[in-house]
């Protein structure tokens, strides 16, 4: 099953039996090449929050004390994202003003398809590249923190996310797709309504 271009879904992170994050995205195409998504600036998105207001970023799902799916606005950056079949990976072009400012590599799983969109897990480690392919590695410290945890991944699967990453650092560097000039003068349809959810999307 592939989703019509133009149509929204929802993209999904789910770390054990906790959705950590939800966001309506619009359909640009889906083929072989992979899932392409639209997220602009303004749009909905949801993030996993506890009673404290910590997210994910600071502490794991299993510590966190009522964790709820908390609504919020999408700011900074609009963002175009390749998810390809089977990848351990996402690729994201950011722009702002309408302006490509460069890409981020998002480690996770391949993602799997759902009615409404798609759902993955994210493996914490990535990769910003500024549009001259400058790169640097974000989150390491985070990455390394959660070697080991039961929700996260073990020491050889953590080796094999760092090889991943490493291999896409040399694609950066070499300037092969999809860190050539594909989607960087990506302009969206201004009629097109921000993406939001609909009701009940974020209790599937």
């Amino acid at each position: 099953m592939r989703f019509e271009a133009g149509q929204t879904v929802v993209r999904r992170y789910r770390r054990g039996p906790w959705r950590t994050w939800a966001q309506p995205m619009r359909v640009i195409q889906d083929d072989d090449a992979g899932l392409l998504l639209w997220a602009p600036e303004g749009g909905e998105f949801a993030r996993l929050i506890d009673v404290d207001g910590r997210s994910t970023r600071e502490v794991s799902p299993d510590r966190m004390q009522d964790p709820k799916l908390e609504l919020h606005a999408w700011q900074g950056n609009s963002v175009l994202i390749l998810m390809p079949p089977g990848a351990g990976y996402s690729v994201w072009w950011f722009f702002s003003g309408g302006e490509f400012t460069g890409w981020y590599v998002n480690l996770e799983k391949p993602y799997l398809r759902q009615d409404d969109g798609v759902e993955t897990t994210d493996l914490v480690l990535d990769i910003v590249a500024t549009p001259d392919r400058q790169w640097e590695w974000k989150d390491t410290d985070e990455f390394a923190e959660f070697v080991g945890h039961p929700l996260y991944f073990d020491r050889a699967a953590a080796a094999a996310i760092q090889d991943e990453a490493d291999r896409l650092t040399k694609l950066i560097d070499s300037g092969e797709f999809p860190f050539d000039v594909t989607h960087t003068g990506f302009r969206p349809d201004p009629g097109w309504p921000l993406p939001r959810f609909e009701p009940g999307a974020l209790d599937r």
